[in-house]
């Protein structure tokens, strides 16, 4: 696998894994140990335990996940640099992504504010699409941002606190109305555990909290590890090389299919090696469709149909134009997509047809392999295992004005949950820090204790500040990279 990697290849597939598993490591500091946080603070689960079980239940929620939040969060990086994440350009990008998000959080962790993971790796995306949008003659500020998934991320993230904080406020008070059991609601006993159906109760909320996140956020750093394999080593990680022929055969005899539809729309298709750089060009952010983008489309796809004859599998296509036909996978995935959303395609049945040919695409080439989803996991358990506390004391004591009770972790603990395995279904990223947290903020409302003002400052300075200095972070790292790199003999 590693026989054909230059030196300096080599050297920046391990250092770029290294950075990669560093963030995930980082990211159990903030949001895994807010998993943790009430089994501990009440005593239901020695810390030892806590972290162990909830590393378990965050490695079977990160084996389980899909992949679509991990695509979904790269979605909002530049097009050229997802086509081209072995130039150095591209090294740059992982580079101060990772950076950026590692240096923010360790930050915000030093001061025990449980900041957010994925607000600090969106706004490294951003940083890094905006400064390299001002490379390129011509372009704007602003054209390297994907603003409509960057809008939908984030009103996710927006909304989900919100969330959180009414829901589990809701919770708690219907909790009140159906049990009127003191036990529930008085500040745990700092030595004792409690009763055993207060136990069992507040470690379901925690291993549903892991898991959720495991699914959730685990996915970030699989999306940024399985971009680094595929632009150091495409032969093995450009396509899936699990897919037999039986998912081959379903993509060819989609193609076909689509590629009728295509070509009935596109009404020409002589268009030759400039297909790649028009559907490059409609991709970006301000791509607007032009008379030769079906023709362009019809054309890649006719490409992708040819390298994919029937009854083949992945492993038996020739290992050097797997990088390529990842790239045409992706812009012809992308571009339909694109194009369905603008209404270009109103007939039911070729948006079904287009949608089946998409959906066998995705299966090439949006997959996560097993042994970085262990990796993964590995590093977001040691991370919980050695910071911990600090995001602890944060949840326990110094949000409300009383000590957290039994009930309110369990309430705000359970609607993080939900919230964040409902989010998952639909590819979109949550913070388990914001929502678990401002579910916290929610109940102590609910049950009049107040909330300490200075913690709660403290939080939404770290929320509000997060998104615009890693977007500073990412482009300055990005530029900073760029320039290492090239000097480093690497286009």
């Amino acid at each position: 696998m590693f026989g054909d990697l230059s030196t300096a290849s080599t050297c920046f597939l391990a250092i770029a894994i290294g950075l990669a598993l560093t963030f995930e490591f980082v990211n159990g500091f903030h949001d895994t140990a807010n998993a943790v946080a009430t089994v501990i603070y009440t005593n239901s689960l020695r810390p030892g335990i806590a972290v162990v079980w909830s590393g378990l239940w965050n490695l079977i929620g990160v084996l389980t996940s899909n992949g679509a939040v991990a695509f979904g969060i790269l979605a909002l990086l530049p097009v050229e640099l997802i086509l081209n994440v072995g130039s150095a350009a591209g090294f740059a990008m992982v580079f101060s992504l990772l950076l950026s998000a590692i240096i923010w959080n360790l930050g915000t962790w030093s001061m025990g504010l449980p900041a957010s993971s994925s607000h600090t790796l969106i706004g490294s995306l951003m940083g890094v699409g905006l400064a390299n949008a001002m490379r390129h003659a011509g372009s704007h500020f602003g054209d390297g941002v994907n603003w409509a998934k960057a809008r939908e991320v984030g009103l996710s993230l927006l909304i989900s606190p919100l969330i959180g904080f009414c829901a589990a406020a809701l919770l708690l008070l219907a909790m009140k109305a159906v049990t009127r059991h003191e036990a529930l609601y008085r500040e745990p006993d700092k030595d004792k555990p409690p009763p055993f159906w207060i136990r069992a109760t507040l470690i379901f909320t925690c291993t549903g909290v892991s898991f959720a996140h495991g699914s959730n956020d685990g996915q970030k750093g699989m999306g940024l590890i399985l971009l680094i394999l595929v632009g150091i080593l495409p032969g093995q990680y450009a396509l899936n090389l699990a897919a037999g022929p039986a998912a081959v055969e379903r993509v060819v005899a989609s193609s076909r299919a689509a590629q009728v539809i295509l070509e009935r729309h596109a009404g020409s298709t002589k268009l030759l090696e400039r297909a790649p750089t028009e559907l490059s060009a409609y991709l970006k952010p301000n791509g607007k469709l032009g008379r030769d983008t079906l023709a362009a489309l019809a054309m890649e796809n006719r490409y992708i149909g040819m390298m994919l004859s029937s009854g083949r599998s992945i492993q038996s296509t020739n290992a050097a134009e797997r990088g390529h036909l990842r790239g045409s996978i992706y812009l012809v995935s992308e571009s339909i997509a694109k194009l369905t959303k603008a209404g270009e395609f109103t007939d039911g049945r070729e948006r079904a047809a287009l949608g089946a040919f998409t959906g066998s695409l995705d299966g090439l080439t949006k997959y996560i392999p097993i042994w970085v989803k262990f990796a993964v996991a590995l590093a977001l358990g040691l991370g919980t295992m050695i910071g911990w506390e600090r995001i602890v004391v944060t949840v326990g004591e110094k949000i409300g004005k009383t000590h957290l009770s039994y009930a309110q972790g369990a309430a705000a603990e359970l609607v993080a949950a939900v919230t964040i395995g409902l989010a998952d279904t639909v590819g979109l990223p949550v913070s388990t820090t914001h929502v678990l947290s401002s579910g916290i903020a929610g109940t102590m409302s609910a049950n009049h204790s107040g909330l300490q003002m200075n913690t709660v400052r403290n939080l939404l300075m770290a929320w509000v500040l997060t998104l615009p200095v890693c977007v500073f972070l990412g482009a300055m790292l990005f530029s900073l990279g760029l320039n290492v790199v090239l000097g480093l003999g690497l286009r």
